[in-house]
């Protein structure tokens, strides 16, 4: 498997597409204007305790308070707020004993108990701010590194239950043991097999060095505040997905490249040649198929190559994907047999349209209705293992006898909403018709001033693709009417980004010429 990372940085953020064999499988967009993040830690301000609820909303610097429930507190709560109360006051300490460890609050106690109205505590974003609802917050603090999870007031060592070799588990958990320091526990990655002692230990010196930076960040603070940020989306992308099948890391922006190939000489040194700066003028996305992949896997319905199609919808409660087998029909075969074949693979698709859009919460599938049970049971066994390779935790429940399956995975931050209808031809998105009959001729006018007053050393027009063919259509093409007329070459590049009567002028080293 040969996976790539092409990331376009745009004035909004930034977009980062995974392909896997040149597919889509993921597409992250990191929005620069973003209060929150997944494993931003702040100083929160508890506004409101619940105790219906057993929870309490506790203030953070958005414009919702934050949620946190009491079984979200963690049983070292008090040792937490005792260290973090002293971290403000400048008396910070980061040893943690064995009376911190003891010390733990009740499984089935109440909020009330252990938090106050305008209380200070240290939390964790667990689940981004989703539609009405503010973010979801636990006080139970981790920081995540490339090999490592470091775990603040335990003693105990966790292993991924992807790492299925026995010895090596064995050999990850006394190295570990033999390392870490009293009253911190540890999660070890499915990446950190196979991995040297020195690695490991380097890794898990970063994050204690970052809990110090934590505590020394607290001093003098008042709450809401920021603490200390997760690292930016593409890093955190890196960290979590960086292995040996990755071949080529493409980025569009100099100085982000610049802060990749940091990032990367510090975890994986070896992967440092895969990274590439991407310098031509067409837009990174079109030049790697990935818009053309947007445009086509995002929106209500999915189309697939053998000619079915998935409906997919979405609710405030659930997500209901409806399968249809469209003209796959083969003579060949019973009915039986074509709706296993659709079902197998709208499954694959499925699975990659969960990954893709970020889907989360309660998806319901309604496949074609098959007679043999056999028959439901591949279909359960084939999303499994598609499953698989998809991060976020979730669950697959069997077809129902109506054909039905249930999935839940888990929801951490907003599903990804992409819009792929283009701007009207017409009216170019302003609700106003022009003469779009004399588009060439604005176009040809444009470029004759651009000449004329700036005479700029070399000329590219880059449209949309259609626009691009009609322009090179012809002997002579008008392309080459330009040529005769201002006796300079002017190169056409397609964007399939653009809009049907979009169309920029760029010079010299990709800068666009303005009017």
């Amino acid at each position: 498997m040969n996976n790539s990372l092409v990331i376009n940085v745009t004035s909004k953020g930034v977009e980062i597409a995974l392909l896997e064999d040149k597919k889509l499988i993921e597409l992250h967009k990191g929005n620069s204007e973003a209060s929150f993040s997944v494993g931003d830690i702040f100083l929160g301000k508890v506004k409101k305790i619940a105790s219906g609820m057993n929870a309490a909303f506790v203030n953070i610097g958005g414009k919702r308070d934050a949620f946190l429930h009491y079984l979200d507190l963690g049983p070292k709560v008090q040792a937490f707020n005792k260290l973090t109360k002293n971290a403000i006051n400048g008396n910070f300490s980061s040893e943690i004993t064995g009376t911190d460890l003891k010390n733990e609050i009740k499984k089935d106690g109440k909020i009330n108990d252990v938090l106050s109205h305008n209380q200070q505590l240290l939390v964790q974003v667990t689940k981004e701010p989703i539609s009405t609802k503010g973010p979801r917050i636990t006080s139970e603090i981790t920081l995540a590194g490339r090999y490592l999870v470091l775990v603040p007031f335990s003693d105990k060592i966790s292993i991924s239950s992807r790492v299925t070799n026995k010895e090596e588990k064995e050999r990850l958990k006394r190295l570990i043991a033999s390392i870490k320091p009293q009253g911190f526990g540890v999660i070890i990655r499915t990446v950190s097999e196979n991995v040297k002692a020195a690695e490991l230990h380097t890794d898990l010196n970063n994050l204690l060095e970052k809990w110090e930076k934590l505590f020394k960040n607290l001093k003098g603070v008042t709450a809401p505040k920021k603490i200390l940020g997760e690292l930016s989306k593409t890093s955190a992308i890196l960290r979590d997905m960086l292995n040996a099948s990755f071949q080529s890391i493409i980025v569009d922006d100099e100085s982000l490249y610049k802060e990749i190939k940091e990032y990367l000489i510090r975890i994986a040194p070896d992967k440092e040649n895969i990274l590439k700066l991407y310098t031509t003028s067409a837009p990174i996305f079109d030049y790697y198929g990935v818009t053309k992949q947007i445009k086509a896997s995002f929106g209500k319905q999915v189309n697939m190559a053998s000619g079915a199609y998935l409906i997919i919808e979405h609710t405030e409660a659930l997500h209901v994907i409806d399968v249809n087998s469209g003209n796959t029909a083969k003579a060949d075969k019973n009915q039986e047999e074509n709706a296993l074949t659709t079902n197998l693979e709208s499954a694959v698709e499925i699975c990659r349209q969960l990954r893709l859009r970020d889907m989360g919460g309660i998806i319901v599938i309604d496949f074609i209705d098959l007679k043999l049970a056999e028959n439901r049971k591949l279909i359960y066994e084939k999303v499994v293992e598609c499953m698989k390779s998809d991060k976020a935790k979730h669950n697959v429940l069997p077809l129902t006898k109506f054909g039905l399956m249930q999935i839940t995975r888990q929801r951490v931050r907003p599903e990804l909403e992409v819009e792929t209808g283009e701007v009207c031809p017409s009216c170019n998105g302003t609700g106003e018709i022009t003469p779009s009959i004399l588009f060439v001729e604005e176009i040809s006018a444009k470029l004759n001033n651009l000449i004329i007053n700036q005479k700029p050393k070399s000329i590219t027009l880059c449209v949309h693709p259609y626009i691009a063919a009609y322009l090179k259509k012809g002997v002579p093409s008008i392309q080459s009417k330009w040529f005769i007329q201002h006796r300079k070459r002017v190169k056409i590049k397609e964007a399939m980004s653009y809009g049907f009567l979009e169309y920029h002028f760029f010079g010299k080293d990709d800068i666009e010429l303005d009017f």
